[in-house]
């Protein structure tokens, strides 16, 4: 039997990272702390050498008030990530006119990286409950692994459902929502595996951000600070207070 050293673990861990991205994508509307928390977390449990943030395009012929354009998003994504060497922004799918799917945002990041990269796509618990909606979602499982990661209100026992993960133990997934084990690999054949991650629910979200930007609230660091300033002097996500003036 081999033991390895500690500073041969890290090499071999080093080894193994260069080659793992993760694509975290979103509408990041806008991107915040837990966001950031949750990428860190995962780069770590999954030895990922980078992580690429992925804002959504705008809508196609449709006009949410609440949704910051595109390329505003983009520059608070960059803003944020800005500092972390590890992280990095992608506008792949800001660029792409017409619907926007996860199939063809994989498959060119696939086509850019090439074979010898491994993509690892970070999704929460609440999208991957509809995953098998998406389009295509077999040929996602083909090119990604995909992690899951858990979202407040939703318990990974739900998975014990989804057609797409048959013969699940359902014991696992309630120790996975009490933090009993940390981690469950599941096989899908014919496929790369399904990691889902026992970490603490992300506690911030961007609608509640934006309700307190409304009302004139204070962000308690649920920002990082030039993602805060930048908000600040582009007036952004008050448009129901002018209209309430009106």
């Amino acid at each position: 039997m081999v033991h390895l050293t500690a500073q041969h673990t890290t090499a071999v861990e080093q080894a193994t990272r260069q080659k793992r991205i993760g694509l975290f994508g979103g509408s990041f509307n806008p991107i915040h702390n837990g966001h950031l928390a949750i990428a860190r977390d995962v780069r770590a449990r999954m030895n990922l050498a980078r992580i690429l943030f992925i804002p959504t395009g705008d809508p196609p012929h449709k006009h949410n008030r609440s949704l910051a354009p595109a390329q505003v998003r983009r520059e608070m994504v960059r803003l944020a990530v800005a500092d972390t060497s590890e992280f990095d922004v992608s506008t792949i799918e800001i660029d792409r006119t017409g619907k926007s799917y996860s199939i063809d945002t994989v498959r060119e990041i696939r086509g850019q990286y090439g074979q010898s990269w491994e993509i690892f796509f970070i999704i929460g618990l609440d999208a991957f409950l509809d995953f098998p909606t998406w389009r295509n979602p077999e040929a996602i499982l083909k090119i990604c692994h995909v992690v899951v990661v858990p979202r407040p209100g939703q318990a990974f026992r739900a998975l014990a459902n989804l057609s797409l993960c048959p013969n699940l133990d359902p014991e696992s997934l309630a120790q996975l929502d009490t933090g009993a084990i940390e981690r469950l690999e599941i096989a899908v054949p014919d496929a790369l595996d399904i990691t889902c991650l026992s970490i603490s629910p992300c506690p911030i979200s961007a609608s509640e951000i934006r309700r307190r930007i409304r009302n004139g609230l204070p962000l308690a660091n649920m920002l990082p600070p030039s993602v805060e300033s930048y908000i600040l002097q582009h007036s952004l996500y008050q448009e129901d207070i002018n209209r309430t003036r009106i």
